[in-house]
């Protein structure tokens, strides 16, 4: 048996959810999403996924024909309706249908909705438990007044040519940078290090997503007594970090262990990356 889509403003089967060779989503990335985990049954941050979602979508003038709380409720129902336990939601909000041409304007039948909810599985275990490479790539992060970073659009490219650089390279990831040297972030998830036990991010405004499991772990590094800081970062700071890991509603917190052949710490996922993890389990499960 299939699963049910939630597609516009009600449940389909699998083989019915299609969407039009027209829909600006698909000719040019023209729209919003979010990856959002469900434990238990239950939606991981819900309302700061959605909150990002709006956010994202006032940016590009993209109206959701569906308020936040009807999305909630659409969430919730895609979710039971496949009696997903743990797993993962891709909620995407597109231009709609349009053109060949570029002009939003030209898309007057409103916006598509769509909300799977799924399986995933982003690494495998021996990952987490030995910790992963990374490498830096030459792809830089979009520039601010190009694409704005904290926009998480359908328009994945920028990401993309990073993960071909980092899959080329055989690494777990590709550590991105801004245009002005700083690190932003990886293909898909945040970056930490941690260094004189204190725990270090870039911040936001260096290029990176304001990732939900980035503010996440903050909190809860915060709660444990852990200082937390924001500041720009350079090559030099990941490979003298004593401790090094990425964040993601995919991804969770996986531990790194090398970075362009420069071993982090001692080669394993360090104390704080550890107790970080185990704290983000708890809480996501609590």
């Amino acid at each position: 048996m299939g699963l049910k889509i939630w597609l516009q403003d009600r449940l389909v089967d699998e083989a019915d959810a299609k969407v039009s060779v027209f829909d600006h989503g698909l000719l040019y990335g023209d729209g919003v999403f979010e990856g959002i985990r469900i434990y238990g049954g239950k939606i991981f941050e819900c309302k700061a996924h959605l909150d990002r979602l709006y956010e994202s979508a006032k940016v590009i003038l993209l109206r959701v024909p569906l308020s936040p709380e009807q999305m909630a409720e659409a969430l919730r129902q895609t979710v039971q309706a496949n009696r997903i336990e743990d797993g993962y939601i891709r909620l995407v909000v597109t231009r709609g249908i349009g053109d060949l041409g570029i002009d939003p304007n030209n898309c007057r039948h409103g916006a598509t909705v769509i909300i799977i909810a799924s399986a995933i599985r982003l690494y495998s275990e021996e990952f987490y438990e030995k910790g992963m490479k990374v490498v830096s790539v030459s792809t830089i992060r979009n520039h601010p007044l190009s694409c704005p970073p904290q926009v998480k659009s359908m328009n994945y490219l920028n990401n993309i040519f990073a993960k071909i650089e980092a899959n080329l390279a055989g690494a777990g990831e590709a550590i991105m940078y801004n245009h002005l040297g700083y690190v932003a972030e990886a293909s898909g998830d945040n970056v930490f290090v941690v260094k004189d036990g204190v725990l270090v991010a870039p911040p936001v405004e260096a290029g990176s997503l304001n990732g939900i499991t980035r503010q996440v772990v903050m909190r809860l590094a915060r709660s444990e007594g852990i200082t937390v800081i924001e500041k720009n970062l350079t090559r030099f700071d990941l490979y003298v970090a004593d401790e090094m890991f990425l964040t993601g509603t995919a991804a969770e917190v996986i531990g790194v262990v090398e970075m362009d052949g420069r071993v982090i710490g001692d080669g394993k996922p360090g104390p704080l990356t550890r107790q970080l993890r185990k704290v983000f389990f708890a809480y996501a499960r609590s």
